[in-house]
């Protein structure tokens, strides 16, 4: 994986009728792209994160839906 700022991480949630986690990344802590990621989550919490298998990255406007 390998991301950009601005770029939004998305974590599929692992129960039925769960939506997925949204967050936009703010920062890129590595020169190739590759985590951890410090991530502005959809309601609002920042944290430092190193996406699991479960996770997809997509640019701004492919999303679905504001970050």
């Amino acid at each position: 994986m390998h991301a950009q700022v601005g770029d939004v991480l998305i974590v599929e949630a692992h129960a039925v009728g769960t939506p997925p986690r949204r967050g936009k990344i703010v920062e890129v802590r590595s020169a190739d792209g590759s985590p951890p990621y410090v991530v502005r989550w959809e309601d609002g919490h920042e944290g430092l994160t190193f996406p699991g298998p479960d996770a997809h990255l997509a640019k701004p406007e492919d999303a679905g839906a504001a970050v």
